[in-house]
């Protein structure tokens, strides 16, 4: 079986072709600037050079349309029909409560993930929007949705409820719900084969930071705790998201700013974070560089970014009573050693030793604790198009 791997951005569309026979990637893409001038899809089939395509996306369903095109291509595609390909799967941000695993897409789940757009409203819209793209492109395919919050329905109650009123989770679903599960599901379990344990017999904590980020316990394959909350706004501090707050904090800018409910969403979402505290980017390469050359408040938007980690980590060792091994993944977590060294000197009370040559490397999946740490340290690549393709095999297989 051939699977598409869909993941939609407000302005992207990233892709992958996978055969599930030997879970190959045929091909993988990302359309970019969807809706914006100066689109383009750059098309990239394994073994060969990318191929950037100018084309004027003015909305998901363009874009999808591009990528069909490609990948039949007789001369970049990888397919000779789209009818190959055996099913669909979606990322869907949010779920709520109504999702604890992947499912075959249906209106009724579209309403559903409509829904929950209040709730994620920077991603479930641009996932709806690729759903219905697919659907165009290739009716008749098996769409099926794979929630990020899916691996977090374990969660206790003590773990994921608000000390609010009750009427308002009972209202409304107001409660913790966890992101990027599908990564931390992922590198929890190849954590688990490189202890050489069974999974049920670990303590694991994960710790996906990228430009969104977020660190999760995982006891037993399960998990138990996360620092994103209601929405991906809450947490470890990010690149243009604020993370933990007090939540007087916004209403108090807002009465002194005069801003609207809108105004402050965009503030909290768009503009805080690594931008917003170091006034020099999103992107931690930039934010280095620049406390390379002196820049306090570029070295305080790291020390934060760290020290919130490092808070989290502390917490998920007390939830768990213990710890096997701490797992760094995403675009930060792999590919950022001055990160993993700085969060790991401040764990030295868990008995954690780094080889500080070894974790230069970047990518990939190894080791950077020493044979003596009482704690296992690993940098694992998070693959989650193909965590999704599996999962959307899986539920096919068993339709």
């Amino acid at each position: 079986m051939k699977i598409l791997v869909i993941n939609c951005g407000s302005s992207s569309l990233k892709y992958q072709l996978i055969d599930m026979n030997d879970e190959s990637v045929l091909a993988k893409g990302l359309c970019e600037r969807i809706g914006i001038e100066g689109s383009f899809l750059k098309h990239t089939v394994t073994g060969k050079d990318s191929v950037v395509i100018t084309v004027d996306f003015p909305d998901h369903k363009a874009a999808m349309e591009a990528v069909s095109k490609a990948l039949i291509d007789p001369s970049i595609g990888v397919v000779a029909s789209l009818c190959e390909i055996g099913a669909v799967g979606h990322r869907v941000v949010h779920g709520g409560e109504a999702f604890s695993a992947p499912v075959i897409i249906t209106q009724e789940v579209k309403n559903a993930i409509d829904k929950c757009s209040a709730m994620a409203p920077l991603h479930n819209p641009a996932n709806l929007t690729g759903i219905k793209a697919c659907e165009a492109a290739m009716p008749g395919v098996p769409q099926v949705a794979v929630f990020d919050t899916a691996f977090h329905q374990t969660m206790p109650k003590e773990a994921y409820m608000y000390a609010i009123p009750y009427e308002y989770y009972l209202k409304y679903s107001i409660r913790k719900y966890g992101f990027h599960g599908t990564s931390h599901k992922f590198v929890a379990s190849k954590a688990a084969e490189m202890l050489r344990k069974p999974i049920e017999d670990t303590k694991i904590i994960t710790c996906h930071i990228g430009n969104g980020g977020s660190v999760t316990a995982v006891s037993g394959g399960k998990s138990i705790d996360t620092s994103m909350g209601f929405t991906p706004l809450d947490g470890v501090e990010m690149g243009t998201r604020c993370g933990l707050l007090d939540p007087e904090v916004p209403l108090f800018i807002m009465e002194k700013e005069n801003l609207s409910i809108k105004e402050a969403r965009n503030l909290l979402n768009k503009q805080s974070g690594l931008a917003g505290v170091s006034g020099v980017s999103s992107d931690m390469r930039d934010v280095v560089a620049a406390a390379s050359e002196g820049n306090e408040r570029a070295q305080l938007a790291i020390d934060l970014f760290n020290y919130r980690i490092v808070s989290f980590i502390g917490q998920y060792v007390a939830v768990m009573n213990g710890v096997d091994a701490i797992v760094f993944t995403a675009g930060i977590g792999e590919n950022g050693p001055d990160t993993r060294s700085a969060i790991c000197k401040r764990l030295g009370f868990l008995g954690i030793k780094i080889d500080e040559d070894v974790n230069m490397n970047k990518g990939g999946e190894f080791e950077i604790s020493l044979p003596d740490s009482k704690v296992k340290v690993y940098v694992i690549s998070t693959n989650e198009e193909l965590a999704i393709a599996r999962e959307t095999k899986d539920l096919c297989e068993k339709k």
